[in-house]
């Protein structure tokens, strides 16, 4: 049987959640393990926790893939003195990899937020804070007949998408000069003399993330000896990745009958909120995790609720009487990540091979939520 080695897994993981997504401030990836290990199994969980690395020793899982990184910030020293480092050098010690999701999935159209909207029922979902500095926009130039190679080859990259649209670009048609000098070799014409050749300009935009991927194919298929070409972030906002989601309800709903559906579905020990309005629920806004900083977009896009976590006392002010702020709890608005990560993993990795079986992707049945209600 075909063995499976821990940067087979990454792929697969980096195409769910693609770590180009994350925001900067994130430590998203592998911080702990091999890339060449061996992969035995699997285990899935909220918080890499000491707790959950001795789980995954009796599972027979040596990779544990968690959503928030128990690494964020850097650790100058590894001595056991908290439980971050306890759970490190437990993974070390057990030859245990570690791999984080975090901001990765937020940023993500069917990530934590979709997942979110999906246990509410919200329909018409679209992304609340589109990600900013993310498109890019290559402009490049060739002979005619090379142009269909390079098209083709870009697109294959990723270039050329644009919401639902894909193999998107646009081409004109010009006049290239150039003068190759002592130590070149042109495809065109012969060294220290002036070309003037018909060229076609070939445009298109790409993620951010695909940037390597992106030049490496359009330099292996490119005619030219030197490749010409310019690479500029565009202002436009990318409207299928970002933070936080907005939808709607299929009916509307009383406020109070409203909140206590979200304590059911969402399984709350309790949720603060600002005051009601005395006006039905219909548009509502989500963000998993803390989202404070998103009120503001949550307003303007003309929500009547705002689900969220970890809200301070005068946060809630900022509802304006505009919209009810809920805070449901950090945990429990990214209840059903852990889920659609085995999900994933599961469907992904029997297709990719035997070795590696859906009982060997397991999902932690430890509850790593700090905080607990009276």
């Amino acid at each position: 049987l075909k063995k499976m080695k821990l940067s087979n897994i990454l792929s697969i993981l980096e195409e769910m959640a693609p770590l180009g997504y994350a925001e900067d401030f994130d430590n998203v990836g592998l911080l702990v393990g091999n890339q060449e290990a061996e992969v035995s199994g699997v285990l899935v969980c909220h918080d890499a926790l000491e707790a959950v690395i001795e789980e995954a020793i009796q599972e027979s899982c040596n990779v544990v893939v968690c959503f928030h990184p128990i690494i964020f910030s850097g650790l100058k020293k590894i001595t056991g003195k908290d439980y971050v480092e306890r759970a490190v050098l437990k993974a070390i010690k057990n030859d245990i990899a570690i791999y984080a999701v975090h901001t990765a999935l937020d940023n993500h159209p069917n990530g934590v937020n979709q997942l979110f909207c999906n246990a509410l029922g919200l329909t018409q979902t679209k992304i609340l804070i589109p990600k900013a500095h993310y498109i890019y926009k290559l402009t490049t130039f060739t002979v005619p007949e090379n142009v269909q190679k390079v098209k083709t080859a870009l697109f294959a990259a990723g270039a050329g998408k644009i919401g639902n649209y894909e193999e998107c670009s646009f081409v004109s048609e010009g006049t290239g000069t150039y003068k190759g000098g002592d130590d070149s070799n042109p495809v065109i014409g012969n060294r220290h003399e002036l070309m003037e050749v018909k060229e076609i300009k070939i445009e298109v935009t790409f993620e951010k993330h695909l940037h390597s991927k992106i030049i490496k194919a359009l330099v292996e298929n490119h005619v030219y000896e030197e490749v010409a070409y310019e690479v500029v972030s565009l202002e436009n906002k990318h409207q299928n990745i970002g933070l936080g989601m907005i939808g709607e309800l299929p009916q509307e709903m009383e406020e109070k009958a409203f909140l206590e559906m979200i304590k059911e579905k969402m399984q709350c020990g309790g949720i603060r909120h600002s005051a009601y309005l005395g006006k039905p629920i219909k548009r509502v806004a989500v963000l998993g995790g803390s989202g404070s900083f998103a009120i503001s977009a949550a307003k303007n896009a003309g929500a009547d609720v705002f689900l969220t976590a970890d809200l301070k006392y005068h946060q809630f002010y900022e509802s304006e009487n505009q919209m009810i702020i809920a805070d449901i709890g950090h945990f429990e608005s990214e209840r059903y990540t852990k889920n659609y990560i085995v999900d994933f993993l599961k469907e992904k990795i029997t297709n990719f091979a035997p070795a590696l079986s859906k009982s060997n992707i397991v999902l932690s049945k430890e509850n790593t939520n700090p905080v607990k209600y009276l």
